[in-house]
């Protein structure tokens, strides 16, 4: 256990050629709906849909290790609707010369899964929600500082007698909603 946690900081702090490289270009991410609006007072679905680069890994949203940083998606608290559920995927488990145990992380291509809410009755409109997609990039040998994307949608309401086309179906339908 010792080891494990001496080989991850070390690691941590050992940035090394990693840190020529800034977070921005290590993890891209945007945001996607399942329609192309949305009905007031209905769920919406959206999607966080990030690549990781090649080269690098970052912590699941249930991480291995109680002390290393998770992924996860932070809403902005001034935002008109409210998160009802969020479904991250299970990470890979990958052993890394820096720790005895393997570590659960995401690499590639990342999907993560949003049942929002309006926090009250919207008039139709367009409205944006800001939230991040906050992460810890790693290589084999050493961590990039924690850092985050930051995510912008515009979310266009509509009466509820208009109705909505699906829209990024190859995305949503990779994704388990319960």
């Amino acid at each position: 256990m010792q080891k494990t946690v001496l080989g991850i900081l070390l690691a941590m702090l050992a940035v090394g050629p990693a840190g020529a490289q800034s977070n921005t270009s290590v993890v891209e991410a945007h945001a996607v709906m399942a329609t192309d609006a949305a009905h007031a007072d209905s769920p919406i679905k959206l999607a966080v849909v990030a690549q990781v680069a090649t080269g690098y890994h970052i912590n699941a949203h249930k991480p291995s290790l109680d002390y290393l940083i998770p992924t996860e998606i932070k809403m902005d608290p001034a935002n008109p609707f409210t998160v009802k559920s969020v479904v991250y995927p299970k990470g890979s488990l990958k052993r890394f010369a820096f720790s005895d145990a393997p570590l659960a992380v995401y690499e590639g291509d990342v999907l993560v899964g949003a049942i929002l809410q309006s926090a009250k009755p919207l008039p139709p409109g367009s409205y944006t929600l800001k939230a991040r997609f906050a992460y810890q990039a790693c290589n084999d040998h050493a961590c990039l500082p924690p850092s985050s994307v930051p995510l912008s949608l515009t979310i266009k309401i509509v009466p509820h007698n208009v109705p909505l086309k699906p829209v990024e179906s190859d995305v949503f339908q990779r994704i388990q909603f319960e």
